[in-house]
């Protein structure tokens, strides 16, 4: 596997995808270069009408403005119709307040280039991905279960990616939140580690 995995390597930066957008109640064209300048959250979920998908949805609306807030723009993506989108946001109660545009892969490619796409049932497994403000991919998490993922776990990520970006040379521990202890990396911490992090 490469080290570093290109957005642009991934899917065409002019390919231009619809997604229906709750804050416009509107159906939006655009394509991946709309999303360059900032960091940006894909999270695919298997089908609209379901049921832990609209758990993580709300998890992730709850923690929206805090990734706004982190200089990210965020996208959930599945294989159902932008009219789909919409009746589910309008009948589903844990989405009444859903603001994230949800984008529709109906040809099923997009999912098929994030190397999320489940041939047998024609939906996308549920797949996060981070990608940096340059378009590089800094973050996957892919389960094929029914397995509800954390949106703290992805503000965290964001936050942190985003302060090594402006620190080069840090590293940020595990469960770590951005103003807790970091670590710099070097001969002199090898093997000790824990009498730092106490």
């Amino acid at each position: 596997m490469n080290e570093i995995i290109r957005l642009e390597s991934k899917i065409n930066g002019e390919q231009e995808v619809s997604l229906y957008n709750p804050s416009t109640d509107a159906i939006e064209n655009k394509t991946w270069k709309d999303y360059e300048g900032k960091w940006l959250v894909v999270m695919f979920y298997p089908a609209d009408f379901t049921f832990v998908c609209p758990t993580e949805l709300k998890d992730l609306g709850k923690s929206y403005q805090d990734l706004l807030n982190s200089n990210a723009n965020v996208l959930v993506a599945s294989t159902d119709t932008v009219f789909s989108h919409k009746r589910w946001i309008e009948t589903e109660s844990l989405l009444k307040e859903f603001k994230i545009p949800m984008l529709s892969d109906r040809t099923t490619e997009i999912s098929k280039s994030f190397g999320v796409l489940n041939t047998k049932s024609g939906n996308a497994e549920r797949g996060t991905f981070i990608i940096s403000p340059e378009g590089i991919v800094k973050s996957i998490e892919i389960t094929t279960e029914p397995l509800g993922r954390s949106a703290h776990e992805v503000v965290r990520k964001i936050q942190a990616l985003e302060y090594m970006r402006n620190n080069p040379g840090h590293a940020c521990p595990a469960s770590r939140n951005i103003g807790q202890q970091d670590l710099t990396p070097g001969l002199d911490l090898a093997g000790r580690v824990g009498e730092l992090l106490k």
